[in-house]
C-alpha cells in the first residue's frame, strides 16, 4: 500500500505541471506486453483534438487544432522477450479536411525476463522514425523509453522515462525528456478505470522547464472484448499554447491467432 501511496503522489504532481500537449501519433504508457515469438499484432492509434490553440510554432506547420490523426501500428514478436514494431503510415486528417500520409516510425521493444512471481517489470524500446514538415521541422527523430512498473491485486502502475532526440534536419533540436505515468484499476477481469499523465521535463540545457514542455493528463479504460482489447482516454492539455481537449483510442486487432 504505501508503494501505491507513493507511485499515486508522483502520478499526480507530474499530472499538475505547465503547458502544451500537441497529440502525437500514440498516446499511450508502455507496459510488458509482447507479441508472442512468431506472432504478429495490430494496434490502430486514434486520436482527435476537439478544442486549443489553433497557432502554429513555424512556417508549413500542421495546425493540431481539430486534426485527426490514424496510425496502424504492425508489431511481430521476435524472441519472448523482444518485440519489432512498424507505424505505417502516419497519416492525419486535419481541419479543413486535407488527408495526408505523413511519415513511417520502426521500433524495438525488450522487456526483460520475469521470474516466477515476479509482479514487476522493466524494459526498454528504441524508436527511429521519419515525418513530414507539417509535423516536424526535423524529418529524421528517435526516442528511447524506459519503462517499469508494477501490478498487486487489481492495482496496475506503469511509467516511462524518455529520451526523445534529433536525428537529421535544420532546426535545433537539444535532446528532452518527458515522464509518462499510468495508474490504473481493474474493476472486473476485462474492464479497468485509471489516470495516465504525460509530462514533458524540458531539455538537456532547460531541464525542469515544465512552463515550456508538453503537458497532459487524461482519464482512460482499458477493456478486452474476446480476443479485441480497447484503450480509450479523454485528456486535457495545459498551458497558453496547448491543446485543449483530446479523444485518444488504441483499439488491439487480432490479426495473428
Amino acid at each position: 500500500m504505501k508503494r501505491l501511496v507513493a507511485l499515486l503522489v508522483l502520478a499526480a504532481a507530474a499530472g499538475l505541471a505547465a503547458p502544451a500537449l500537441a497529440a502525437d501519433e500514440e498516446i499511450q504508457v508502455y507496459m510488458d506486453d509482447l507479441d508472442r515469438p512468431g506472432q504478429f499484432g495490430l494496434d490502430l492509434h486514434n486520436n482527435y483534438v476537439m478544442s486549443g490553440d489553433p497557432g502554429v510554432d513555424y512556417a508549413g506547420e500542421m495546425s493540431s487544432l481539430h486534426r485527426y490523426r490514424l496510425t496502424p501500428e504492425w508489431s511481430y514478436g521476435l524472441t519472448r522477450n523482444i518485440e519489432l514494431g512498424l507505424y505505417l503510415p502516419l497519416t492525419t486528417l486535419d481541419g479543413q479536411g486535407h488527408y495526408a500520409a505523413d511519415g513511417v516510425k520502426g521500433r524495438i521493444k525488450f522487456v526483460a525476463p520475469q521470474a516466477q512471481g515476479q509482479t514487476w517489470f522493466w524494459g526498454l524500446n528504441l524508436e527511429i522514425g521519419r515525418v513530414s514538415h507539417g509535423l516536424d521541422e526535423n524529418p529524421w527523430n528517435g526516442e528511447l523509453k524506459g519503462i517499469l512498473g508494477d501490478r498487486f491485486g487489481r492495482w496496475t502502475v506503469a511509467s516511462n522515462l524518455n529520451l526523445d532526440f534529433k536525428l537529421a534536419g535544420p532546426a535545433p533540436a537539444p535532446a528532452s525528456l518527458d515522464f509518462d505515468t499510468k495508474v490504473s484499476y481493474a474493476l472486473t477481469k476485462t474492464f479497468a478505470v485509471g489516470v495516465e499523465s504525460y509530462n514533458g521535463l524540458g531539455t538537456f540545457h532547460r531541464f525542469g522547464s515544465f512552463a515550456s514542455s508538453d503537458q497532459a493528463i487524461y482519464g482512460a479504460v482499458d477493456a478486452s472484448l474476446g480476443k479485441w482489447d480497447l484503450n480509450f482516454g479523454l485528456g486535457h492539455g495545459y498551458g497558453s499554447s496547448a491543446d485543449g481537449w483530446v479523444m485518444k483510442a488504441i483499439i488491439s486487432v487480432p490479426i495473428d491467432g
